[in-house]
């Protein structure tokens, strides 16, 4: 059995606590010698400069490669050929190309910027660059929250991946049905690509809920019930949710999936506790 891969997202720190946190994170987190770590950005791209420190950070500090999230929406052409020509002056060979978050007053056609869908910004990539940088892609098992219907959601990924996307990292997920249909679905449409499943470790009740809600994540009704039973109890909820994500990603692991990439939330014990507990590092 081809052993299973696995990385690890951060997001840029707001603080100068937030910052020295984070580097112990990394360290812990690179003793299990992940693929890579990637960064995001926030709303609009307005920490792009902090995504860029941090994967400064990360690649100095551990020697490991670090995969900066580039969003299109709000930025010129010139704005992201800019950015694409800072990151491959410093030696970033992988990027996750991304829409990015709408301003809350405009459509996707109506959006600020030159560039309105993910399609574009790989295209856009890929004829300044070649392939010089491997490019990974959103996908949405459950559907993007802000798709009008499943098949155009689907559609949308297709076009993507037809754009040059070298691989997909999916939102987070905890029905694997999702998944499985998800993957139904490539094969069907002859799309090849590895499509790595995002994880989230479950270590807060009203977090969960909050990021659910936003990101179009389902909670199964089981799920729910069992993390608002121990809300009042953070050892007991995060030993219920490290159970679940655990039966998770070992089912994930049994399907064959070629990586796993783990949201840490800047924290290294949950990520940590489910690679041990999977015996992938």
């Amino acid at each position: 059995m081809t052993e299973t891969k696995y990385s690890f997202e951060l997001f840029p720190p707001k603080t100068e606590q937030g910052a020295e946190k984070l580097k112990l994170a990394v360290k812990r987190l690179a003793e299990k010698k992940p693929e890579y770590f990637s960064v995001t950005f926030g709303a609009g791209g307005s920490t792009q400069e902090g995504t860029f420190e941090t994967v400064q950070m990360v690649v100095e500090e551990t020697g490991i490669e670090a995969a900066p999230h580039l969003s299109c929406i709000t930025s010129s052409r010139d704005r992201i050929r800019d950015q694409l020509a800072r990151y491959r002056e410093a030696g970033v060979k992988r990027i996750v190309a991304l829409r990015g978050d709408l301003p809350a007053t405009a459509n996707s056609s109506s959006a600020p910027g030159d560039l309105h869908y993910a399609n574009e910004l790989v295209t856009f990539i890929r004829e300044e660059h070649g392939d010089h940088f491997e490019l990974e892609v959103g996908a949405y098992p459950e559907m993007h929250p802000q798709a009008p219907d499943i098949d155009s959601d689907f559609d949308n990924f297709r076009r993507k991946v037809e754009a040059g996307a070298d691989a997909a990292i999916t939102q987070y997920f905890f029905n694997i049905d999702a998944f499985d249909d998800f993957m139904e679905r490539c094969e069907r449409a002859g799309i090849t690509i590895p499509v790595i499943p995002g994880i989230m470790p479950i270590v807060n009740f009203e977090q969960i809920v909050r990021f659910s809600g936003a990101c179009g994540a389902d909670i199964p009704r089981w799920l729910y019930y069992g993390m608002e039973r121990y809300k009042d109890d953070n050892e007991a909820l995060r030993d219920f949710g490290h159970e679940v994500v655990t039966r998770l990603c070992g089912k994930l692991i049994e399907r064959g999936v070629p990586s796993i990439h783990f949201y840490t939330l800047n924290q290294s014990k949950p990520t940590l506790k489910l690679v041990e507990a999977l015996g992938l590092g």
